[in-house]
């Protein structure tokens, strides 16, 4: 249960029965719960607040979970959609999938199920969750709580941006990371224009720290037009 006491978890649902089962069961496991019973109050939360997961039921008053997901997904969110309905047919899953949700459960489910769901999805998306606190990036030893490195045997220290940007690549190994992906994951806030040149700098300034020779990095790699890869090669 503990596992999970950081996670915050937006359930938007309108029928009371299944909104309240869900809150208890998701809190006794360690979630911190914020409940939406229809569309817009769920717009609303969403356009002032940030969370780890959204739980959204398909079916709902004001305005629908579809065009929820589709406006979200437009507008850069990032978090992790998992939808709930009580439609089954094959093409209302691809639909909800084409609009960017990350998964589909179909009512009635399994609380088991969609708890195993939730926590498969945030591993995917949560470096924390993926690589642990310390790991190896390349060869590189990180040690994320002690905010330090060891490149060549020898320690150096790195900024909490920094780590946060070494753990969200070695989460996501040998996939294309656009600046704005990047800067959502590690600012926690949508990129501008301005922001564009932040993030560049601060990989510079990171290349500087780990990479032999940053000129031509062997770890974090431009890929031009499109944002930066972290190239694994594994064993």
């Amino acid at each position: 249960m503990s596992n999970n006491e950081n996670n915050t978890v937006l359930v938007v649902e309108d029928e009371p029965k299944i909104r309240m089962g869900l809150r208890d069961f998701l809190e006794f496991h360690g979630f911190s719960v914020t409940e939406a019973v229809d569309g817009l109050e769920a717009e609303r939360i969403v356009s002032e607040s940030k969370f780890d997961m959204i739980l959204l039921d398909l079916m709902l008053p004001k305005i629908s979970g579809e065009q929820l997901c589709a406006s979200w997904r437009k507008g850069g969110l990032t978090t992790p959609i998992i939808m709930l309905t009580a439609k089954g047919l094959e093409r209302e899953k691809i639909t909800g999938l084409n609009l960017g949700a990350d998964d589909y459960i179909t009512k009635p489910f399994s609380l088991e199920e969609l708890l195993a769901r939730i926590n498969a999805l945030l591993r995917r998306t949560s470096p924390a969750r993926s690589v642990g606190s310390k790991f190896t990036f390349g060869q590189i030893e990180v040690d994320i709580a002690a905010l330090k490195a060891v490149v060549s045997g020898k320690e150096v220290q790195v900024s909490t941006r920094q780590a946060d940007i070494i753990q969200f690549f070695a989460a996501n190994p040998n996939r294309v990371i656009s600046r704005d992906e990047l800067y959502q994951a590690v600012w926690k806030e949508s990129m501008t224009d301005i922001e564009t040149r932040t993030v560049d700098m601060h990989i510079a300034k990171l290349r500087g720290l780990i990479e032999n020779d940053p000129a031509h990095p062997q770890m974090i790699k431009t890929v031009r037009g499109a944002g930066y890869v972290y190239q694994f090669q594994g064993c």
